[in-house]
Parts: structure tokens; sequence; C-alpha cells
């Protein structure tokens, strides 16, 4: 079961757009993410090569946890908001659910839950 300290701490270098560090610091070695029912992508290497890839298409970025997160021993669900300014002048405004898996102080399984419609035209 995570540490409140450490979710906090999570969360905290999201919202500072860190996202790419924060699967560096927070995620297993085998970690895998899913987006709603597509297939998980696997292994913090490649999570964090690929949010680097989204990171560098992003002109501006707002990361918002919207509180309260939940806990429930091994398990974590966050809401976060996302408003994306890409580089080619597109804004996108994104609502997810989170519901993580965490190995002690690392997430393990990652599945976001989210209306794809958000992403139209992206």
């Amino acid at each position: 079961m995570p540490k409140l300290e450490t979710i906090e701490q999570f969360i905290a270098m999201v919202e500072s757009n860190e996202h790419d560090k924060a699967i560096e610091k927070f995620y297993t070695i085998d970690a895998s993410m899913q987006e709603n029912q597509s297939e998980p992508r696997v292994g913090r290497d490649f999570l964090i090569a690929n949010e680097k890839n989204t990171l560098a298409k992003v002109k501006s970025l707002v990361s918002k946890c919207i509180r309260p997160y939940f806990i429930n021993e091994d398990y974590v669900v966050i809401q976060w908001y996302f408003r994306f300014e890409w580089k080619d002048g597109r804004i996108s405004e994104i609502e997810e659910i989170a519901y993580q898996n965490w190995e002690g102080e690392l997430i393990k399984k990652e599945k976001f839950f989210y209306d794809p419609k958000q992403f139209a035209g992206i």
C-alpha cells in the first residue's frame, strides 16, 4: 500500500507537468498503462518514451488532480483534468479517471477511463 506522502509527491510531479519523470520515479520496471479497452502499453522505458513523444507535441499543458482521490489498500483512483495547447494551435481539454494498482511505493498497473470523444480532432 502506498504512503499518502508518496501519492501526494506523485500528484505534485504530474501537476508540475513532469509526466515522464513521474513515470520514471513512481512506476515499476514492468508497469503497464491501458487506455479504456485498448491493449496495455508495457514496460517503464516504453511508457516514458511514449510520454515524451506526447509532450514533444505540446506547446503548453495544464495538469490538475481533481480532489479527493481515493485509496483502498493497493488501489488508488485519481480524477485528472488536462488542458493541452498543441504546437499546431489546437486545444484539447480532457477529464479522465486513473485506476492504479500499486505494488508497495510504485505503480504496477494503471488504466485510464475517459470519453474518447474528448480527443476528436487530435
